[in-house]
């Protein structure tokens, strides 16, 4: 059989959608540089899907909150300063990201963030658990081996928060910390780019404002790639908070840097739902 280059390309599309439907994806903010001019158009990026690329962009009425705060306040952008736009790989074409222009301002050290409404899914048993391996949600698949649900099919309402710390002039403000009151978000304690290779990242991870304990902390750069027993992208960091929620990263390279984490817990708040997640990540650079 003779395949052309569109052909070819559908059905690569086609196969990333099936595997997509046993496995929910990772959302970044993500930026060409995290290190911008002063009063400059600058672009983010919304990837979904890993670290390296977007397998489709978010609609903008699942984006309950769009914020970039910085010492001049805290902006709301627009639904028109978004835009679709493809991105070309060497074996994938036109694999769209949600893209947002804004305009920086006064030098210092800004948050952008966004927060997704809430998806309700229903998986297999096998699928669920083929999902929670894949995205190494450890707890809950002992948890379920505990409680005897291994083979149950599960329904799960998850929701998406990512923010990114960004570098604007020279100067350092104290506007990376700031919280933005999602469902769950990182909070960097000490500023990102006061930090080099060989120091470390302080970052409290929060679930409706409260730190939370031994939540396990995955965190990775651009130039480490490496995989698992079943082929499954692993991290160069794999870490809990501790008792105050906190999580201590090793910076041990350059680069462009993201932490993760999913918080999943069994749930009785929505009929026939079981599992309730919340996915957060945040990305910065390190010079």
């Amino acid at each position: 059989m003779t395949f052309n280059r569109k052909t070819l390309t559908c059905l690569i599309l086609l196969a990333i959608v099936l595997v997509g439907t046993a496995q929910a994806h990772t959302m970044f903010l993500k930026l060409d540089s995290y290190f911008l001019a002063e009063n400059s158009s600058a672009m983010v990026q919304l990837i979904n899907g890993d670290f390296d690329v977007s397998e489709n962009a978010i609609a903008r009425n699942r984006m309950l909150d769009v914020s970039i705060v910085g010492p001049d306040g805290t902006m709301h952008p627009p639904t028109s300063a978004w835009r679709d736009s493809a991105l070309y790989e060497a074996s994938v074409e036109e694999i769209d990201t949600a893209v947002l222009s804004f305009e920086t301002g006064s030098a210092g050290t800004y948050v952008l963030g966004i927060s997704t409404a809430a998806t309700v899914f229903t998986l297999t048993a096998d699928e669920f658990n083929e999902y929670l391996a894949h995205d190494r949600i450890v707890d809950a698949i002992e948890q379920r081996k505990t409680a005897g649900k291994w083979d149950d099919e599960a329904t799960e309402r998850y929701s998406k928060h990512v923010k990114a710390i960004v570098q604007v002039g020279e100067q350092r403000s104290a506007d990376f910390s700031h919280e933005l009151e999602y469902p769950a978000e990182f909070v960097p304690l000490q500023n990102p780019y006061e930090l080099g290779v060989g120091d470390e990242l302080q970052v409290q991870f929060l679930r409706a404002g409260q730190p939370v304990a031994n939540q396990i902390v995955y965190a990775s750069h651009e130039n480490y790639h490496s995989h698992g027993e079943n082929d499954e992208h692993t991290e160069a960091v794999n870490t809990r908070t501790n008792s105050q929620g906190v999580a201590s990263i090793p910076i041990n390279a350059s680069g462009q840097w993201y932490i993760r984490t999913i918080h999943m817990v069994e749930t009785t708040t929505e009929p026939d739902v079981d599992y309730e997640s919340n996915w957060a990540t945040l990305t910065f650079a390190i010079r």
